[in-house]
């Protein structure tokens, strides 16, 4: 769906990846003709090889579907797709926002905070919204950010972060 709503913007190259192949077999059956490529990868364990053959696709955008940081997508996965996109590519992605509380130091919540606040991404959007309600009613708050990338995140910033290789 996310795709679609790219493509009714403008967006002339598309191309999705996960890790389930399920999500591919979803995406050839309900909206075949939407990506012009679809990996199924686990962002974690790239060999040299696919990272060199996604990274000439010159990706200039990079988002994701889902809220980041339920342990769906590690950090390790999030920084691997943050390298291969270009420098001065966009970024989009929502996060659940006690994952900006520094009370929060599981390994995401940190890692997102570190580059947010590092010189490898500049952020030119921040909002926090009303996501949805709980199973209880209870209003769930998000963050919607957006920004630039400067420059790969490089080896020792993610070792100092606790991400490894």
């Amino acid at each position: 769906m996310m795709g679609e709503q790219l493509r009714k913007h403008g967006v002339a190259r598309l191309v999705g990846a996960d890790i389930i192949p399920e999500a591919y077999e979803a995406t050839q059956r309900d909206r075949s003709t939407i990506y012009d490529a679809y990996y199924v990868e686990d962002f974690c364990n790239l060999t040299d090889e696919k990272r060199k053959d996604l990274a000439e696709w010159s990706f200039n955008c990079l988002t994701t579907v889902a809220a980041l940081g339920f342990g769906d997508i590690p950090a390790r996965a999030f920084t691997e797709a943050f390298n291969i996109l270009q420098n001065k590519g966009w970024i989009a992605f929502n996060i659940k926002e006690t994952f900006l509380d520094k009370s929060d130091t599981s390994g995401f919540s940190v890692a997102i905070r570190e580059l947010i606040l590092s010189e490898y991404l500049d952020v030119y959007y921040l909002e926090r919204y009303q996501h949805r309600l709980s199973m209880e009613g209870q209003p769930l708050y998000y963050f919607a950010i957006a920004g630039r990338k400067n420059a790969d995140i490089p080896q020792e910033f993610l070792t100092s972060i606790g991400i490894s290789a």
